[in-house]
Parts: C-alpha cells; sequence; structure tokens
C-alpha cells in the first residue's frame, strides 16, 4: 500500500457483527476484516466495536484490529440498533479522528458523534438496498428508507460499494456516494485439496455457492435447477444460517432430501474454504438482492468460472467476465448449467477472464488506499 501518510489517527469502525469472520457473520464483517487490516498495514490505529456473542476470541485484537466489545439486546429488530447506540456512546470518549459506520441501518445514529463529536470525521458505507431484502416487513421497509436517507445526509462522507448503488442514491436522493467497492486478493498459490476429503469431493467434481441461508440468497433456486441436471458433479452449498433464518436453512434441506449428491458444508473459513473455491468446478451465486457480493469477487479471484444471476449488482461484479441467468427463474438456471457442463473449455476460459478482472479493479489494498485517501482528505479539509 501507499496511502502517503505521514501522521498516524485512529479509525473507529461502527456496525458490524464481531471479528474474526465466523458463521454468523455476513459481507460487512468480510469488508470490514479485509479493509481495516490493511489500514492497520498503513499505519492507520483501527478500533471496530463488536458484539461479544459474534466475537469467538478472547484476544483483544484480530489482525492487528483492535477489538471494543459492546453488548446488545439480541433480538432480531433490536440488536443492531442497541449495539450501534452503545457504541456511538462510546466513541464520544475515545481519541478518534474518523468515525467509520457501515451499513444503512447502523447510519441512523451517525447523528450522534456528528453532532457531540464535531472534530472528529464521520463516514458511512453505503453496503446494500436493505429493504429489498425479503425478511423485512413493511414497517422495516420504511425504517431502512429512512437509513438510507440517514446513509447521505449524516455523515460527512458516504462510500457506495456498487455502482448501482452509487446509482440508486443519485436518482432517489439526488446525492452521489464516493463508489469504493468491495475487494479479494487475487492467490498465486493453489490452496491444495486434502480439505475436500471431508466430503467425498473430488477437483472440478462439484457445482459450489457460498452464501448465508438466508431467503434473499435464492438458493432455493439452485436446489430445484440442480435437481433437473442429469450430472454426475455435486452441489455443494457452503454457508450458515443467518440471524433468525434457521427455518430456511430447514427448509433448503428439506428441498434437497433424497439427492444425496446436494453437499451442506456449513460454514467455512480459511483453508477449507480456499480449498472449496479452488477446486469447483462452476461457482453459481442466484441472489435476488445483493450489495456487491464478496463471494462472487472471491471465486473470480480464484479463476473460477462465475454463473450468477441478473440482478444489475452481480452484472457489475462480473463485467462480461462471467456468465448470468434469468433472476429467480430454475428453468433459465438448469439450461445455463446444462450448456457449461456440456463446454468445459468455455468453463476455463471464462474463469481465466475472471481472474484477470478481478486483479485488476477488485484488488484490496488499492481499496484500502482509497479509503484511507478519503479519510485523509476528509481530515484536510
Amino acid at each position: 500500500m501507499s496511502t502517503g501518510i505521514s501522521k498516524r489517527f485512529t479509525v473507529a469502525m461502527i456496525g458490524l457483527k464481531g471479528l474474526p469472520v465466523r458463521k454468523d457473520s455476513g459481507g460487512v464483517e468480510r469488508h470490514v476484516e479485509e479493509l481495516a487490516s490493511r489500514l492497520v498495514q498503513a499505519g492507520l490505529d483501527v478500533l471496530a466495536y463488536v458484539r461479544p456473542r459474534h466475537t469467538h476470541t478472547r484476544k483483544s485484537e484480530c489482525r492487528g484490529i483492535r477489538l471494543q466489545r459492546m453488548p446488545s439486546i439480541p433480538t432480531k429488530s433490536l440488536d443492531t440498533l442497541t449495539h450501534t447506540l452503545l457504541s456511538s456512546l462510546s466513541v464520544l470518549f475515545k481519541k478518534v479522528d474518523i468515525i467509520h459506520y457501515h451499513g444503512i441501518g447502523p447510519s441512523t445514529l451517525a447523528w450522534i458523534p456528528r453532532l457531540f463529536k464535531p472534530r472528529s470525521r464521520v463516514v458511512v458505507t453505503f453496503h446494500s438496498i436493505d429493504r429489498f431484502h425479503q425478511k423485512w416487513g413493511p414497517l422495516a421497509r420504511a425504517y431502512l428508507r429512512f437509513a438510507e436517507w440517514t446513509a447521505l445526509r449524516y455523515p460527512h462522507a458516504t462510500i457506495a460499494v456498487s455502482r448501482s448503488i452509487q446509482g440508486y442514491c443519485r436518482e432517489h436522493y439526488g446525492s452521489e456516494p464516493t463508489y469504493i467497492p468491495n475487494g479479494a486478493t487475487v492467490r498465486s498459490v493453489h490452496p491444495g485439496r486434502d480439505r475436500l476429503k471431508e466430503w467425498s469431493l473430488e477437483p472440478d467434481g462439484y457445482i459450489l455457492t457460498v452464501a448465508r441461508l438466508v431467503r434473499q440468497k435464492g438458493i432455493h433456486h439452485l436446489i430445484e435447477a440442480y435437481g433437473r441436471l442429469k450430472t454426475d458433479k455435486k452441489l455443494v452449498i457452503a454457508g450458515a444460517a443467518g440471524f433468525g433464518t434457521g427455518e430456511y436453512a430447514a427448509y433448503l434441506r428439506d428441498l434437497s432430501r433424497g439427492n444425496s449428491s446436494v453437499v451442506f458444508t456449513g460454514f467455512q473459513s480459511g483453508e477449507s474454504l480456499a480449498q472449496l473455491y479452488a477446486n469447483a468446478y462452476l461457482y453459481v451465486h442466484p441472489s435476488e438482492a445483493e450489495g456487491l457480493s464478496v463471494s462472487i469477487l472471491e471465486a473470480m479471484s480464484y479463476g473460477r468460472c462465475v454463473l450468477v444471476s441478473d440482478i444489475p449488482e452481480n452484472l457489475e461484479s462480473i463485467d462480461h467476465s462471467g456468465l448470468t441467468f434469468h433472476n429467480a427463474d430454475p428453468d433459465d438456471l438448469a439450461e445455463r448449467l446444462t450448456a457449461l457442463l456440456n463446454h468445459p473449455e468455455i468453463v476455463r476460459e471464462r474463469g481465466e477472464r475472471a481472474r484477470k478482472w478481478v486483479s485488476w479493479e477488485y484488488d484490496w489494498g488499492t481499496i484500502a488506499d482509497r479509503t484511507a485517501a478519503l479519510y485523509l482528505d476528509l481530515l484536510m479539509r
């Protein structure tokens, strides 16, 4: 990294669940861990507010990121809100230069440091248009619509992780946030294959998807499409249920009951996840709503051909490097899968193209540089 920073300054991250990334984590946690650890390498002091029950370590830091545990009320509606409130009050008494909120929900409380800690600069990252997620009812959707407004009005600067979100903000709110995307790390060394034995898998012998088991990820469409295929390749679903979504995870297992070729690995990370990515024949991401999917970028970073639903955020992430199917359409997905299973040469070519695209557009080091430069610009104003 080459941020050009001559003064060490402190950044507080608010809005995530916990570090390191675990089975109850999502894209926000992956984003913060990768970004913050590189900011630390660049010489910044980073403090992350985390929730004790989501932080599966007794250590006071993770990859150089200082961890500040703050409690919450563990319900679907109050978990994030109460944790963000306590974190926003706590940070008023910390020596921090930048207070960085992750997610539009937490941004509703960004007015607290903006009002009571005027010497600090407040930043919000708009990760996804959450009100489109199917788990929310009418009242929650109205609140999330308000949260979009706060994400653009309360902070000194707003970051959008995709061009699609940037355009959405411009069209609906007349405000254009700074575009700094999610990222991925292109691997130069193959991680091996020995961990595949745990699930009786062979290299190139399975189709992979990696996601939390929540309805908006569209995994039920993939299971339905896979059931129509004539193939000896397995379907591997790597991920765990999200908060309050155990019912959907059970539904997915019922949907695949009787098909021994559908493999649920549960949450995976580290070497096991790396090997699942690196040895997959094909990666599929059937999500109905996204911000900018980290798992798509990670699959591409391993040189995997990706087949994604044709929502704007997914189209942006692949940029002609991957292939698409009609969103929420198992018939079209099955047809596209059949074509790719019959044409391994296309799978190889698209995988190589994907790897090059990720290394050029989504390198985490470059993303951390751009974020640090934004911080520095705010502090120098």
